[in-house]
This record gives structure tokens, sequence and C-alpha cells, in this order.
């Protein structure tokens, strides 16, 4: 009797948890991969249709406009967000910088507010004739036409922009701590045998924060493609002129809310997850990889 208390006695503890857990996240995978099987025509209307969904996605234009999209801010995440948040972190970790407190808070602060915030302090940034890009640049080079429309011309670069504000220095951190827990031993002994700086960065420094820079780079690439807010607040909401703004996100939303299939939007849901999952896995092995060799 007493043996099998103590047996109990574990998954009571659990049991809370594994309600919850199964109350909202189990049941909800499980009947939005029923709904991704069916074509709903309103709230009561659905028919049952398989993997029409998925196959019809395979061949709607819309859809691979939405992933180009998706990718290209994606890329833009990697390439130019993450460099300038390391420049930042080296920046700031070196020693007997003035005022490191003062500029790690004011590189953080942005990534405090909410993306609905930094979409409408931008939308007036980048307002023709008034936004402050388009007078400053007219200020400093006469020939910039003020009238310039950001959100016309350059919609993925002008999103690219706004996403950087927010998110450099919160990446910047992760570098920051990731740079303060570097050897400097190693850092001295390389100096001693001669390596400058650019090969102590190379071949010391890099290599200790490859494991904070590879899952900074992970959360990158999830954010990146669960974008939403920042784009349909910042277009006003819709898609952009021929669709320049629309990302995978939006798609779904469109197909779920104003269209009303919510089959096909758990449809997109879905790939979009296992997409992700299979990029969480390849940099998985990936880092296994380099830290094997």
């Amino acid at each position: 009797m007493k043996a099998t208390r103590l047996n109990l006695a574990p998954w009571l503890f659990l049991a809370p948890f594994l309600g919850i857990f199964c109350l909202f996240t189990v049941w909800p995978l499980l009947r939005s991969f029923i709904l991704a099987l069916q074509q709903t025509y309103g709230p009561g209307t659905t028919e049952w249709v398989g993997l029409h969904n998925f196959r019809y996605l395979l061949t709607d234009p819309l859809f691979w406009t939405a992933a180009a999209n998706t990718g290209r801010f994606t890329l833009g995440s990697l390439f130019v967000q993450l460099p300038i948040a390391l420049g930042l972190a080296l920046l700031l970790n070196r020693p007997g910088l003035r005022g490191r407190g003062f500029f790690r808070l004011t590189f953080f602060a942005p990534s405090l507010v909410g993306l609905p915030f930094v979409a409408m302090l931008f939308a007036p940034i980048l307002e023709k004739r008034t936004g402050l890009i388009n007078a400053t640049l007219h200020r400093l080079f006469p020939i910039w036409d003020p009238e310039f429309a950001w959100m016309q011309e350059y919609v993925m670069s002008s999103l690219i922009l706004a996403a950087l504000w927010m998110y450099a220095g919160f990446n910047m951190v992760y570098f920051l701590a990731a740079l303060q827990n570097v050897s400097k031993d190693l850092i001295e002994a390389a100096e001693i045998d001669g390596a400058n700086a650019w090969q102590r960065f190379r071949h010391v420094t890099l290599p200790e924060i490859a494991p904070i820079a590879g899952f900074v780079t992970l959360l990158s690439v999830i954010g990146s493609f669960q974008m939403f807010e920042l784009s349909y607040i910042l277009l006003n909401n819709t898609a952009g002129p021929e669709n320049r703004g629309l990302t995978i996100m939006m798609y779904l939303y469109q197909s779920g809310f104003v269209v009303g299939d919510l089959g096909y939007a758990s449809a997109i849901g879905w790939v979009l997850a296992l997409t992700l999952m299979g990029i969480a896995l390849f940099q998985r092995w990936a880092a296994r990889r380099y830290e094997e060799r």
C-alpha cells in the first residue's frame, strides 16, 4: 500500500501540468490538424477535403509570394541585424569604456516596447515629405526627392529597418553575455603568439561565442517567420503594393479571418510549424558538427 502511494505521488504532482498541457497544447494541435483536412465556409459549414489544402498550397502563387517575402525579411535579419548586434556588443565589451551601462540601456530599450508601438513609430518616420528619413536626406542631399515613398518602393527594406531598431539591442545583450565569458587567458595567449585583433576574434572569440550565436540565429529565424504585426500595421492593414509586404503569417490571417477558410489557414500554419521544426533540427545538427570539429 505504501509502495503504491509512493508510485502515485509523482503523478499527482504532475497532474495539474499534464491537464493544462493537454487542454491548451495537445488538443489545439490535434484540432488544428483535423481542421487542416477540411475546408470551411463560414463558422458552421465544413467539408472534408483530405490533403487538398496541402496540395493547393504547393501551387498557390500567393503562398509562394508570402514565403519569398518572409525569406527576404529573414535574410535581412540574419545578415544585417545580427552583425550590427555583434558589433555593438564588441564595442560595449571594450575595457575602460565610459558610460557602458547607459549605452547598454539605450540600445536595449527599444526591445521593451511592443511591435505595434514600433510600427506606429516608424509609420511617420517613413512618410513622404514630413518623414524623418526623407527630410534628413533632403537636407543633406538637396537632390533627394522628399516625396520618395519608402513603403511603396522599398517595402521589405523598410520592415527590416524597423525590426533592426527594435531587435538589434535585444540580440546585443546575448552577444555581450557570451563575450564576457570568453576566457581572457586564451586571448592573452593568442596575443603573445603574435595574433592581431582579427585573428584573435576569428580563432578565439568566435569559437567561444558560437553556441550563443547559434541560439540567437535560431531565435531570429523563428521571429522573422512569425512576423505579422509590424507589416500589418505599417502597411495599413494591407499586403502593400503588389503584395510586396505579404508574409506567411499575414497570409494565414487573411485566409482564416478575412476569407474565412480556417482549414486552409490551418494547413499554412502546419507547413510553417514543420518548416521551423526542420530549421531548428538542422541548427542543432550543425551545432553538434561544429562542436565535434
